[in-house]
């Protein structure tokens, strides 16, 4: 009798690894004790010249695990491209070599992607694996990403900054196929694909429950790699907020940007660069108000126009500017997503 073909499993996990001998084994036993167990883990090896590959061989006892190994160092791009050029299962898991999952992430997610037939992509909250006092940049970061559960919140916040913690996703195969996967380039590979596919009308979302653990070594790319630099982020996004302008700032190309300090400006150029045109600036500094930049006057906040005469791009990063902003937009009218929308 002819061989049955084995069936996919449901949800693939795609790890890639690089000289990650000393955190893979704590990977590995958080995957062995999902309490789904219809998984497969496809595992790509980037060239590794640790033990990385002697530990996913060996791993490999279980015929869940797929080990698969490039000769060379290419990078995290084409070891994810490796992995997802494997996979057949209609759902994927992204893991890095460093971070764990609790026993009931897989299950969690695969069980709201079946429950939200509208979502294609399902996140987590994750709890930061580091030294919050040394880390304190990260640690508050994965504070506010744990805020953005809701898709609504997730779509209006995508522009300060990446929403998600990359290890923690899940999403469906075929948007892969409909929208294209990783991308390489001088940019977070992560944050550019979440772009770019809310940009195509994705709906993204999180379970509200802490699944993975996100930790952050020194050797992490995010901290040794130019393509996750803050001017990186500021770049990638600009593409993606001067698309949604188009689409939902009724006075486009015209904003106003609030923030006239040397990095909101700065950051904001690559905007103009994407055909948007800043008109006027926005600032709490007494010295800069009633001054022009670049022949662009500054306002005070008090000095805004009515809501719905003007649409205003937030690009002041500093901590807690962000909550205050939008709280004096609000009390002038101002809403979010229709008359204002934060880039920083």
């Amino acid at each position: 009798m002819p061989q049955q073909p084995i069936p996919s499993p449901r949800v693939a996990v795609v790890l890639p690894a690089f000289n990650a001998a000393a955190t893979l084994p704590d990977t590995l036993r958080s995957l062995a004790a999902q309490t789904l167990a219809d998984w497969e883990l496809v595992a790509v090896d980037d060239g590794s010249t640790d033990g990385t590959w002697d530990i996913l061989a060996a791993a490999a006892r279980d015929p869940r695990v797929r080990p698969l190994r490039h000769a060379a160092n290419r990078g995290i791009v084409a070891a994810l491209d490796t992995a997802l050029a494997a996979v057949a299962a209609p759902l994927v898991a992204r893991l890095d070599a460093d971070d764990t999952c609790l026993p009931e992430r897989l299950a969690r997610q695969a069980a709201f992607l079946d429950a939200h037939p509208e979502t294609g992509l399902v996140g987590c909250r994750v709890a930061f694996g580091g030294d919050r006092e040394a880390q304190a940049g990260y640690a508050a970061h994965v504070d506010w990403l744990n805020t953005l559960v809701e898709a609504d919140d997730i779509r209006l916040n995508r522009f300060v900054e990446s929403p998600f913690a990359h290890p923690s996703v899940m999403f469906r195969r075929e948007l892969v196929d409909r929208f294209g996967g990783y991308r390489d380039g001088p940019f977070p590979e992560d944050y550019e694909l979440w772009l770019r596919w809310l940009d195509a009308g994705v709906r993204m979302a999180k379970v509200p429950e802490t699944l993975v653990v996100w930790n952050d070594p020194p050797g992490r790319l995010s901290r040794t790699d130019s393509r996750y630099s803050p001017l990186a982020f500021y770049a990638t996004k600009a593409e993606y907020l001067a698309r949604w302008l188009a689409r939902h700032n009724p006075r486009h190309p015209d904003i106003v940007l609030w923030g006239a300090g040397h990095e909101s400006r700065k950051r904001a150029e690559f905007l103009v660069g994407h055909g948007v045109r800043i008109t006027h600036y926005v600032d709490i500094d007494p010295r800069k108000i009633g001054q022009r930049i670049h022949d662009r006057p500054v306002l005070g906040p008090g000095q805004l126009p009515p809501p719905g005469t003007a649409f205003v791009v937030s690009y002041v990063g500093n901590r807690g500017a962000r909550e205050e902003i939008r709280q004096r937009l609000d009390a002038k009218g101002y809403r979010e997503g229709r008359h204002f929308i934060l880039g920083a």
